[in-house]
């Protein structure tokens, strides 16, 4: 019996068909299919798709590929031993397949489903946040081309940290090695009952209903930092007031994602922000996913049309898949014309506005940020007086180290990896745009707000807001020239030939570095997990090294002014480089970035 979702049409599993059954796949062909997964911390990924071409639209996987995520979740199983599991996917269409296994095996092991089929990850992860007891398993590949897909797994509104997620590697890595699993999990799946299955299906409408209604709350709860359910009541009457007196509107691009079949339509017009949505309907995906350079063209472009017929347009955002990014383009109310704006500069406007707005005099103030995050922050949080502690590359990593610094007695209201775009804001334990969107109303929609964030006494204004962070020229996230395809896989040798290249070709540079660039000085900063150590040499790195490794550059006064940073991706088959320059001075960025490059290429090259 074919299980379709109501609300849209879409197949979810037919209960009496079981993709395992039959032939067991070759150990042969699943020793491939593992390891052209990408398994990290941040996520578990690879091509899904049967054809192997990661742009195709197709629903089906293949057999090995469906016992490979059998025994994954096999391995989630193991290790958490849950009661009650929350599934759900963005909507890539091999969602369902991987779905269908997932709950087929850990129904076999008598655990509770809680099935929200399609689902932004904010949501899903709000939903587990208000349900404690409650592990999610969420099926998604991010910002991933479509052919792919992947999983996310946690409990209490966040991802797993670094230690759990290796514990369940290395228990799936076991079962991959064992000839007996395959068995194993086709027998598990055999003996579901299908009417328990079916009893899970038809429970999806009133699970996502929970998980929408669960998303708001936790939304309101983040905007307005704190649980009262009066002050939720408050704070939307008065931003309602405030955009009458100042009209915002705001356009989606939402290219089929998650967020489609999200709150985000109802909690907008709710402020009384006019609204304007494009590919708004589930799987609606016209361009490739990653909410990045030319893919925010199509909202840059709706958004420039909006504004010429109604200046409140000024905002407008594209997710990624899941929906747990939104990059923004915005409107230049001067001249009408409409930019793209950068992670690192929306991460560090957004931190303004909530250190801005949240102060709190009795309690001291901290903000996390990963490695790359830009040294924007730096400035903004000395100006506030707030401490900046960073971590490894990861969402899991940022929030365990909030965790870890709230428990001292800090107040860490913002958190997040600005090089990668979107912040989190506590409680939140996931980048969300929804979030991103109340900070920047915030700032717009009062004079008085506009002022205390800005020091600016004028009419609200996203460009003079932008004015007034610190100046920084910054390779950007996706930026062609931030990437690079290495041939040395040991992390711990290529670092330490990149660091003595490193401190001969400074002792060469050191003159032309203080003339040109007032670089007078330098520190090594190195990060794995939570973990920050300052030095050089591989005594300041613990197995297996592939954490980031950042050169930080003072000028004469022992001021920081620039960055370069390195580090081999936890997701994607590269090597990311950057820079992060003083000022708005192209050549200072480019002279680091190029002089970063070949450090790493020679690096690679005196190995090969």
């Amino acid at each position: 019996m074919i299980y379709k979702d109501p609300q849209t049409g879409f197949l979810v599993a037919d209960p009496e068909k079981d993709p395992l059954f039959g032939q067991l796949p070759a150990i042969e062909d699943l020793e491939v299919a593992y390891q052209n997964m990408i398994i990290s911390a941040s996520g578990w990924r690879k091509i899904f798709a049967v054809s192997g071409n990661e742009e195709d639209i197709t629903e089906s996987i293949t057999k090995t590929d469906s016992f490979l995520m059998a025994l994954a979740t096999e391995a989630f199983y193991r290790h958490y031993k849950p009661k009650t599991v929350i599934i759900g996917m963005d909507t890539r269409p091999t969602g369902p397949a991987i779905a269908d296994i997932v709950c087929r095996i850990l129904l076999a092991h008598k655990v509770a489903i809680k099935h929200v089929f399609i689902s932004a990850a904010p949501e899903i992860m709000a939903y587990s946040a208000y349900n404690p007891q409650d592990h999610f398993f969420y099926i998604t590949a991010s910002h991933n081309p479509i052919g792919h897909n992947g999983i996310k797994f946690g409990k209490q509104g966040g991802v797993a940290d670094t230690k759990e997620a290796t514990n369940v590697i290395a228990i799936f890595r076991t079962l991959i090695t064992d000839t007996n699993s395959l068995p194993l999990v086709q027998n598990l799946s055999a003996t579901l009952s299908v009417d328990t299955y079916q009893e899970v299906l038809q429970r999806i409408t009133q699970e996502k209903g929970n998980a929408l209604v669960a998303y708001e709350r936790l939304i309101l709860d983040t905007a307005t930092n704190c649980e009262d359910e009066l002050a939720f009541g408050n704070f939307v009457a008065t931003l309602r007031q405030e955009i009458k007196k100042h009209p915002l509107g705001i356009v989606a691009d939402l290219n089929g994602s998650a967020r489609s079949l999200s709150i985000d339509r109802e909690f907008l017009e709710s402020l009384g922000i006019r609204i304007h949505f494009i590919n708004a309907k589930a799987r609606q995906i016209v361009h490739a996913i990653v909410p990045e350079g030319e893919n925010l063209e199509p909202c840059r472009q709706a958004l420039e049309q909006a504004h010429a017929t109604d200046k409140a347009f000024v905002l407008g955002y594209v997710p990624d898949n899941d929906g747990d990014r939104g990059n923004i383009v915005y409107v230049d109310d001067q001249t009408g014309k409409t930019y793209i704006l950068g992670a690192q500069e929306l991460f560090a406007l957004v931190a303004l506005i909530e250190l801005s707005l949240f102060k709190d005099e009795k309690t001291p103030q901290a903000i996390v940020v990963n490695g790359p995050t830009s040294l924007m922050i730096n400035t903004i949080a000395e100006r506030l007086d707030v401490q900046v502690y960073r971590s490894e590359v990861g969402e899991a990593n940022v929030v365990k180290l909030a965790e870890k610094i709230r428990a001292k007695g800090y107040q860490v209201r913002i958190l997040g990896e600005g090089s990668n775009g979107g912040n989190i804001t506590h409680p939140s334990k996931v980048r969300d745009p929804l979030n991103t969107l109340v900070s920047l109303i915030k700032l717009l929609s009062s004079t008085a707000r506009f002022k205390t964030i800005t020091g600016l006494n004028q009419q609200p204004s996203l460009m003079a807001a932008l004015r007034a962070l610190p100046k920084r020229t910054i390779t950007g996230s996706f930026s062609h020239a931030g990437v690079m395809r290495i041939s040395t896989q040991n992390h711990a040798l290529i670092k330490a030939a990149y660091e003595r290249i490193f401190v001969q070709e400074y002792a060469q540079r050191r003159q032309e570095l203080a003339q040109k660039y007032n670089i007078h000085g330098w520190r090594e900063e190195q990060t794995e997990g939570i973990t920050m150590r300052v030095g050089l040499g591989p005594a300041y790195r613990t197995p297996p090294m592939r954490g980031g490794l950042k050169i930080v550059f003072n000028n004469q006064e022992g001021r920081d002014t620039d960055f370069i940073w390195m580090r081999g991706s936890g997701t994607e088959a590269v090597f990311r480089v950057m820079a992060d320059a003083l000022g708005d001075d192209q050549e200072r960025h480019d002279y680091l970035l190029s002089w970063q490059r070949s450090m790493v290429e020679s690096a690679d090259s005196e190995l090969e």
